[in-house]
């Protein structure tokens, strides 16, 4: 009740604030800032008492108290505060790559390519064959020749099938989960996302030669191969000098995460790489390669920084989601969403046994694997530029399936993470003699 009660007074201060003192540009965006870390925070305390994720709480203020409920948070300052969420990526992609191990890369690097491999090629043809069967209620798709049905068909699947990085990240940074499940499912959702990024440029590609649009060409094409091939050299050169500054000093490690964060991202944008592949190598280098076990002391010093700008971030997530396209399309966007968990669950279940993973850590694995934020919006970005007409129906109905996948992903997310008894710090670790999950 009292953090009902905290909601309450902070919205009314902020309308009485707005009485008071009509102002806007960055003064009001300052205000709505301090505005969601208090609202989202409260939020995400109050939904613990529900069982509910933290990040849960975050997006459902940003929801109520944005653009398309409460009007507190307005588009112009949603606008202006993306760089919170440019920073809160970057961090999260850096501690993706940080909690990457190079020992166990070797180890069960092909274990995650079989899992990964078998949910994202199960998941996509469950999704394509979905769209087809509902291809006359499908706004882009409805009275549509054949041709235009597998093309775009077949990219709204390239992009139905990406994960979230971000909710994975936040949801262990939250729980403090360590075990199988947590590392496979984080394994799973890193490589995931280097794997969807190639097959929607493959997907776009095919629907640029089926149906042109002359809204990409071949130099852009080139800008998208560079944007994936050249995160690795360029992260990789980044991951080196911050190896180099840890063999010097380790001292005030909590103000050079956040500095390393900026200079990666700027360094990304400016040499025009993917920010969050970019990242992720450059968290997986400082961390493997470093001495005396710096790498791990500047990884928890970045989960430190991260907490705050995830409320905010996760807030402003909830802001853009736009309710009343979510309350018009959720009788196609349900039917979707469960194609694609379904596709997951027996992909991912197929994927483990082949790997021959343990039982008790397959299970609980396609929950973790729900969600969507980040990746998959700038994916929705790309194809909606890219054929402006059909384009724009797509980027609505996909937006709309992202912020249900993104809300009920992350509740299923924990609910594995307990089931699996890793939240805490909790090992779990499999016995050797488990017997590999059944098809």
């Amino acid at each position: 009740m009292r953090r009902v009660i905290i909601l309450i007074l902070l919205l009314g201060a902020m309308q009485l604030i707005a009485l008071a003192t009509p102002f806007g540009g960055a003064g009001r965006s300052i205000l709505v800032f301090g505005f969601l870390i208090l609202a989202a925070y409260s939020a995400g305390e109050l939904a613990v008492n529900f069982r509910l994720p933290k990040i849960v709480g975050y997006m459902i203020a940003g929801a109520v108290f944005g653009p398309f409920a409460a009007g507190v948070v307005r588009p112009p300052e949603v606008q202006a505060l993306n760089p919170v969420g440019d920073l809160a990526i970057a961090l999260i992609a850096f501690i993706a790559g940080a909690e990457l191990d190079l020992g166990e890369l070797r180890r069960r690097g092909v274990s995650l390519l079989k899992v990964t491999g078998t949910e994202l090629g199960v998941t996509f043809v469950a999704i394509f064959l979905a769209l087809i069967l509902m291809r006359n209620w499908i706004p882009f798709l409805a009275g549509a020749n054949w041709i235009v049905v597998l093309a775009f068909g077949g990219l709204f699947a390239s992009v139905a099938i990406v994960h979230s990085p971000a909710v994975t990240i936040a949801l262990l940074t939250e729980t403090r989960a360590h075990g199988p499940v947590a590392r496979t499912t984080l394994g799973v959702v890193l490589v995931a996302d280097v794997a969807v990024v190639l097959l929607f440029s493959v997907a776009l590609s095919l629907a640029q030669a089926l149906v042109p649009s002359g809204a990409r060409g071949v130099g852009s094409l080139a800008a998208t191969a560079w944007e994936i091939g050249g995160a690795f050299p360029v992260g990789l050169l980044i991951g080196l000098a911050i190896v180099g500054y840890l063999r010097i000093t380790t001292s005030d490690l909590f103000l050079f995460a956040i500095l390393a964060t900026f200079f990666g991202l700027e360094v990304a944008r400016l040499m025009h790489t993917e920010p969050l592949l970019t990242l992720l190598i450059t968290g997986f280098v400082a961390k493997n390669f470093s001495r005396h076990g710096s790498g791990q002391l500047l990884r928890e010093a970045m989960e430190r920084s991260a907490a705050p700008v995830f409320v905010v971030f996760f807030a402003l997530a909830g802001a853009k989601i736009e309710l009343p396209e979510l309350a018009r399309l959720w009788p196609l966007v349900l039917p979707i969403a469960l194609v694609r968990a379904g596709g997951i669950r027996v992909g991912t279940r197929l994927g483990a046994r082949w790997a021959r993973l343990p039982a008790n850590e397959a299970r609980p694995l396609w929950m973790g694997l729900i969600s969507q934020a980040g990746v998959a919006i700038g994916l929705v970005t790309v194809a909606s530029a890219s054929y402006p007409a059909a384009g724009g129906e797509m980027r609505t109905l996909l937006l709309t399936l992202i912020a249900m996948n993104e809300t009920v992903g992350a509740i299923l997310f924990r609910r594995a993470l307990h089931k699996a008894g890793e939240v805490g710090g909790g090992t779990a670790e499999p016995a050797e003699e488990a017997e590999p999950a059944p098809a």
